[in-house]
């Protein structure tokens, strides 16, 4: 261990690459920690990019764009961790990840309130057909009149997805005197004077603007799609800014097109630029009363600042402690420092009898266990033990020989 290292492996040999201009903030962390090669590019990197890149990283921080494939992961021999700096992780091959042994942190709170905040806007500038008359005015053309044109006040608000930003976006709205409905397929107790709909058939067919925050899976690929489109109100409002699958954009574009659906806001697309100022197309493009923006629902500066605190904070909580709370790969344990012991981190496969080998080979060689943690999950189990710091490399030694193991570190 080196002079005022709290961790066997010396600060100046870990490698922390962070890439898509992830915050200072979380690059000011690791430096005020005492590790000094910490880089920071300002792109993502393609699959062959990543694969030259990762071998002797040790942290690894992206946002949405940068894609962790099994190749990628292959490569990286050395790599204990990465951060999504963002709400979603399905960028990572979490499978992979989770075969690897390798902790995989995000920030599914951080800027749940600019989302929130951004759905609001929209609703307000939507329901009083701001895009038309906005656009009117640029082309020299006034057009002030009332026709078209209503409060948020009294109107309903359904909620497709009642997690954390959807329940944010209810207690903003209501603030407003809007009336709230949500859907979720997990039961979620609605705040405030929000109510559950039965289905999303009951939902989209009572609600005056429609906002979606659900998560990108099978089940919600085109969730709203030329079937359900039909059952919105007659003008009702579609906002998504939540996963670019979930909406079949070209429907949406003819339910505009017709009359049906009054106006839409859409931040997320089936496929989006990988730089600034590449083109870009939608089917949305040119439709009366429509906001596109470019996937910027959580980029605020407060956002961005608050991501970059809490992934940087969940890495250098594993890095130097071993806590894996908030991980999706490997078990979540939180653990109190054991003083007067070295600490060592055991991940292997999830089989019966590994927990019985490793205490039955430290008994075997006279290695006293003062403390002891494991958790579990379907895949992989975590085992954290407290050794006596005289015999801390022989009980090392000992654990890299169990059967099933996938990565052993001497933490302290």
């Amino acid at each position: 261990m080196t002079q005022g290292s709290a961790t066997s492996y010396p600060k100046e040999k870990v490698r922390i690459l962070f890439l898509e201009n992830i915050s200072d903030v979380a690059v000011k962390n690791f430096r005020q920690q005492g590790y000094i090669r910490v880089e920071k590019i300002n792109k993502a990197l393609t699959e062959e990019e990543l694969i030259r890149e990762v071998s002797d990283v040790h942290i690894l921080g992206i946002r949405s764009k940068t894609k962790i494939t099994g190749k990628v992961l292959d490569a990286a021999k050395k790599l204990q961790a990465i951060g999504c700096f963002c709400i979603g992780v399905n960028q990572v091959d979490l499978k992979e990840a989770t075969k690897k042994g390798v902790v995989v942190f995000n920030a599914p709170y951080s800027n749940t309130r600019s989302v929130a905040e951004l759905v609001i806007g929209a609703s307000v500038m939507l329901i009083r057909r701001i895009p038309d008359k906005n656009k009117a005015a640029h082309e020299g053309i006034w057009m002030k009149e009332a026709k078209g044109s209503f409060e948020l006040r009294g109107k309903t608000l359904g909620i497709i997805g009642y997690g954390n930003i959807g329940s944010q976006v209810s207690v903003l709205a209501e603030s407003l005197g809007m009336k709230i409905l949500s859907y979720d397929i997990e039961t979620k107790l609605p705040l405030g004077n929000a109510e559950s709909a039965k289905t999303l058939k009951d939902l989209v067919s009572r609600s005056d603007i429609v906002t979606l925050h659900v998560p990108e899976t099978p089940l919600t690929k085109n969730l709203i799609n030329k079937n359900n489109l039909k059952f919105f109100k007659k003008g009702a409002i579609l906002i998504n800014y939540a996963r670019g699958e979930v909406v079949d954009l070209d429907a949406l574009s003819k339910a505009i097109e017709e009359g049906h659906i009054g106006g839409a806001a859409v931040d997320v697309f089936p496929a989006e630029p990988e730089k600034n100022g590449d083109k870009f197309h939608t089917p949305l493009q040119n439709c009366s009363n429509v906001i596109l923006t470019p996937h910027i629902g959580g980029s605020t500066e407060e956002a961005q600042q608050n991501i970059g605190e809490d992934v940087s904070s969940k890495l250098f909580n594993y890095l130097e402690k071993g806590i894996t709370n908030g991980s999706h790969t490997v078990p979540a344990l939180s653990l109190p420092p054991q003083e007067g012991a070295h600490r060592i981190l055991h991940i292997h496969n999830n089989v019966p009898g590994v927990l019985s080998e490793i205490n039955t080979q430290l008994s075997n060689h006279n290695i006293n266990i003062l403390a002891q943690y494991l958790k579990t999950n379907d895949e992989i189990g975590y085992v954290v033990l407290d050794v006596d710091k005289k015999i801390s490399s022989q009980a090392f030694q000992l654990l890299k020989e169990v059967k099933q193991t996938i990565k052993v570190r001497l933490l302290y």
